[in-house]
């Protein structure tokens, strides 16, 4: 393995893990009992990864194949268990958590696409794609909306932290320092939409 494939893997672990500790967060807030901050844990970690090696035909999927995702995915969810009001004393756990998790997964979910020789767009597609999947289907299973498709910046931010990748790509940049400024973009982008209330543009014709 080179140095930058296991710089990615690493970056793909901590998003494995902050997604899941964000989905072990909301669970053990919702009250749910050990299985089930294990389950949302789980989907919350590996679902968007999991989608994309599937479009990208990389079967089977990565979080299957490598016992390392679901043993990160059940230590985020154990830690949400065991340490879940500790750590929400530190804030908003889980909206800083899914951000931090939303920036790294965009840019190593669009690496791996133009790894697996994707155009940028696609691979931009696909980033974003990695990452709102596990955030999206851990807000389906405690019945919320998911937030992607809600006002806030979401996927905006998602497609702001591929494009890094895409664009450093593009230009033959060194690929470490881009994937970090991806990952930064994409936090920094999200965090200040909430911060400020930035949404995405909606119909005129919306109800409110």
């Amino acid at each position: 393995m080179t140095d930058l494939s296991a710089f990615l893997v690493g970056l793909d672990l901590l998003g494995t893990f902050v997604f899941g500790l964000s989905g072990g967060l909301l669970a053990v807030r919702r009250g749910l009992d050990l299985v089930g901050v294990l389950a949302l844990a789980t989907a919350a970690a590996l679902a968007g990864g999991m989608l994309r090696d599937v479009l990208l035909g990389a079967t089977p999927p990565a979080a299957l194949a490598q016992g390392r995702y679901l043993l990160t995915a059940f230590a985020a969810g154990m830690t949400a268990f065991l340490a879940g009001p500790l750590i929400d004393r530190l804030g908003k756990p889980v909206l800083v958590l899914d951000a931090l998790g939303l920036g790294l997964f965009a840019v190593t979910g669009c690496r791996k696409a133009l790894e697996h020789g994707l155009d940028p767009i696609a691979a931009l597609l696909l980033g974003v794609l990695t990452a709102v999947g596990g955030g999206a289907l851990r807000d389906l299973l405690v019945a919320e909306v998911p937030r992607v498709l809600r006002e806030e910046i979401y996927a905006l931010a998602a497609l702001l932290g591929a494009a890094v990748v895409v664009g450093a790509d593009a230009l033959a940049l060194p690929l470490g320092p881009a994937a970090l400024l991806g990952v930064l973009a994409a936090f920094t982008l999200r965090l200040l939409s909430v911060a400020r209330g930035w949404s995405a543009p909606r119909s005129p014709w919306s109800r409110r």
